[in-house]
């Protein structure tokens, strides 16, 4: 199959918005039901479909913030594979955003991995095979040569609905032999999974998770930043799987 429909699932709106922007990609508000937060933006970018959903703003506790975590991400996937499985399916899903790095896998602020998969390191389930199901590993499709091209880094992304994390958390991250934190990939990947969805994370590196700096503190200052790097790397990514097989990425 020709890749020509591309679904992206960013989770915050600072996230989303350079590069709805940059590609000139329409509100469209009837893509979710009314009752969700929910938010997609669609167009075309050189014969290819795409379509940008973000999880919105909270309005269930007033906060007006992003609606980050697995909770959202997982939701928002489901409705918008759904909707589109009817008439009109999607060939590819990509999970971009900002994310964590470890320097002890070689990253550095603003850095560009493609996931190779993804794990869960919080959903601690000490029961015989429980365990696997929590950590919940999925393998990404294959992106190497799309990696390659770029100069981009590889490594797994591991998940949790923190932004900080305790000793338990550090010991399941180096068991998941993780390059890159996130608070979303997981679920995403879990719900491709479900619709057979071939799925890959394009994330840029906000703050160093075995750095010496707080990581909200981290996040925040490189927020835009990162963003921006993000609007950078997108589109380029667009225009390398597009018309291309799976199996040439």
């Amino acid at each position: 199959m020709t890749i020509s429909n591309v679904v992206i699932a960013i989770a915050m709106e600072a996230e989303a918005t350079p590069f709805v922007n940059h590609l000139d990609l329409q509100p469209d508000t009837s893509f979710f039901p009314t009752e969700t937060p929910f938010q997609a933006f669609r167009g075309k970018h050189n014969d290819c479909n795409l379509t940008v959903i973000t999880n919105g703003k909270d309005e269930i506790h007033g906060t007006g913030v992003d609606n980050v975590g697995t909770v959202p991400a997982s939701i928002a996937t489901f409705l918008a594979l759904q909707k589109m499985q009817a008439s009109d399916p999607a060939h590819l899903l990509i999970n971009a955003g900002t994310c964590g790095g470890f320097a002890r896998k070689g990253a550095s602020i603003g850095d560009v991995f493609l996931t190779t998969a993804v794990a869960n390191h919080d959903r601690r389930i000490a029961i015989p095979d429980f365990t696997p199901y929590g950590i919940g590993r999925i393998d990404s499709t294959s992106v190497e040569q799309l990696a390659s091209h770029f100069d981009y880094k590889l490594g797994v992304c591991t998940t949790g609905n923190s932004l900080d994390f305790h000793e338990v958390d550090t010991h399941h991250m180096l068991e998941n032999d993780a390059s890159v934190k996130d608070m979303e990939a997981a679920a995403i990947a879990w719900v491709a999974e479900m619709y057979s969805m071939p799925h890959f994370g394009v994330k840029v590196v906000t703050d160093i998770v075995d750095g010496d700096k707080p990581s909200h503190e981290e996040f925040m200052e490189n927020l835009g930043t990162a963003a921006k790097s993000l609007q950078d790397a997108l589109p380029k990514v667009i225009d390398y799987v597009c018309n291309k097989k799976h199996d040439e990425l």
